[in-house]
């Protein structure tokens, strides 16, 4: 595996990264909150890409995985500019975004940022509007007074050490929410969604459905499949759903 390189940010923050060459699109993974690019899907999706000749990048953002700062000191407009980094310095033409959880939440703020790079859209277990919607709508009043008081509040999670929530996070995401206005996602899309998910629901996958507006739209929910979709079943649809935004081409070297 080729070694990790680094991007340096007009904000200041140093990304890791890995980038192959390849025809367009560039397929762009963008992972979920407190994941890193070494996860499952990201490194089975890059020796997909390269063995299809197709470029590919992926990549931590700040406080997470190789990158710099700490994860605590991040908010969601923090790694929406990492994305717009990480898209701007190290890709050019158009996109295939691929984003899981939190990532589903960056990919549709990159296609109100730049809809005119971004030629097909698959999210997995997509996580829009979570800080508030999820975090804050299920925080007690003593939850809300600490996060007030203390500046954080510590939540368990079914996958790794507890989540770390700030108050900075919070007010930040109000400022980044995308389903209370219009949304609009003029390309191809695929949501994909396991039913079995315990920390994403079907009404989250549902309600994204209903609420942004395009040409070339479907939701799969797939029985039986969790949050991580990514055993080798879910890795093959992942891939389907790619080849499906693309119109099926396989792309050459």
């Amino acid at each position: 595996m080729a070694a990790t390189e680094f991007l340096e940010t007009a904000q200041g923050r140093r990304l890791a990264y890995h980038k192959n060459e390849g025809t367009g699109p560039t397929i762009v993974f963008l992972g979920g909150l407190k994941s890193d690019m070494e996860g499952t899907k990201a490194v089975h999706l890059e020796a997909w890409a390269q063995a299809r000749g197709q470029a590919y990048l992926r990549f931590d953002y700040s406080g997470h995985g190789e990158s710099s700062g700490a994860f605590t000191d991040g908010c969601i407009g923090d790694w929406h500019e990492d994305t717009m980094a990480a898209v701007t310095a190290l890709t050019e033409g158009s996109l295939i975004i691929v984003g899981s959880s939190m990532g589903g939440w960056q990919a549709l703020l990159l296609a109100r940022a730049m809809p005119e790079r971004i030629a097909g859209m698959v999210t997995i277990a997509a996580a829009p509007d979570f800080t508030e919607d999820g975090y804050w709508a299920s925080f007690s009043d003593e939850q809300k007074a600490a996060l007030k008081a203390v500046g954080q509040v510590e939540l368990p999670s079914d996958y790794m050490e507890p989540y770390i929530i700030t108050n900075r996070m919070i007010e930040d995401g109000r400022r980044r929410l995308v389903l209370r206005n219009a949304l609009d996602l003029p390309f191809p899309v695929r949501f994909l969604q396991g039913a079995a998910d315990t920390a994403v629901s079907t009404e989250t996958a549902v309600r994204l459905l209903e609420h942004a507006t395009g040409p070339d739209m479907h939701l799969l929910l797939v029985k039986d499949a969790d949050h991580r979709f990514s055993d080798g079943p879910c890795l093959g649809l992942i891939e389907e759903a790619i080849l499906d935004v693309v119109g099926g081409e396989r792309c050459d070297a």
